[in-house]
């Protein structure tokens, strides 16, 4: 078990990539902070995680409110003591023309994707001391190659991958800082995709590998990034996309 005796922190996980990354982390040994906009899904997500033998806890959060990651920080340690991983889920996406985006929707986007991270590391960093830890984000493909009709998402992505490079040599050796990069993953985020058949097919063709992935394959690339197993690597992005930014 990667994460024995570890407590990690996995923000947006009341469902999808961040659901999927919190129950791989109990099932490698760690200690689960679910937190999201949605209590009770929050909960949900914590009682499956005591199944598995592992301690959980359920915080309200909006990640993009100071107030609110500095409770969930809070609520932690005086649950668990302290957090050893941080994983910056949380995120949201906007199909929107950029002559038609407004700028509170560019904000919220911005806020919820790129900003939380900067909150959310700075609170770690903060309660974590002299400590060794781990950080990973999730980025996107979107922040290598762009798609149409997504601009602030895309810049989103791409401060995450950039802002992950800088907090590596900022917060070294202590802390490891590194992001993982999903292609097209089957999740609620991405139900309209798959309900238009034309754009999935355009999509998966687009795809080395010939399909869209799973949150379970995003959620062990995080488990990587956080454990001990990748003691050597910071800083980078590793794209789970079935080879799209390959080509």
């Amino acid at each position: 078990m990667n994460l024995q005796g570890k407590v990690a922190i996995v923000t947006g996980s009341r469902r999808g990539i961040g659901k999927a990354i919190a129950i791989e982390m109990a099932r490698e040994g760690a200690d689960i902070v679910i937190s999201d906009i949605s209590l009770d899904e929050c909960n949900d997500v914590c009682n499956e995680i005591k199944t598995l033998g592992r301690r959980s806890l359920a915080v309200k959060c909006d990640v993009s409110k100071r107030k609110d990651v500095e409770n969930l920080f809070k609520q932690a340690k005086k649950k668990f003591g302290t957090v050893d991983i941080l994983v910056n889920n949380a995120g949201i996406y906007r199909v929107i023309p950029l002559t038609k985006m407004t700028e509170k929707e560019w904000d919220l986007v911005i806020d919820v994707n790129l900003k939380s991270v900067f909150l959310c590391t700075q609170s770690f960093v903060k309660q974590l001391g002299k400590k060794k830890g781990s950080v990973v984000s999730i980025a996107s493909i979107a922040g290598e190659v762009g798609f149409a009709n997504s601009s602030a998402y895309c810049a989103s992505k791409a401060g995450i991958i950039t802002l992950t490079k800088e907090l590596a040599m900022e917060l070294s050796p202590n802390i490891r800082v590194n992001a993982v990069g999903p292609g097209p993953i089957r999740t609620p985020m991405t139900k309209f995709i798959e309900k238009d058949k034309k754009a999935l097919k355009g999509i998966v063709a687009a795809i080395p590998l010939g399909r869209m992935g799973e949150p379970e394959e995003i959620a062990k690339a995080v488990v990587f990034l956080a454990s001990d197993n990748a003691s050597y690597v910071t800083g980078q992005t590793l794209f789970v996309d079935g080879g799209w930014v390959s080509q």
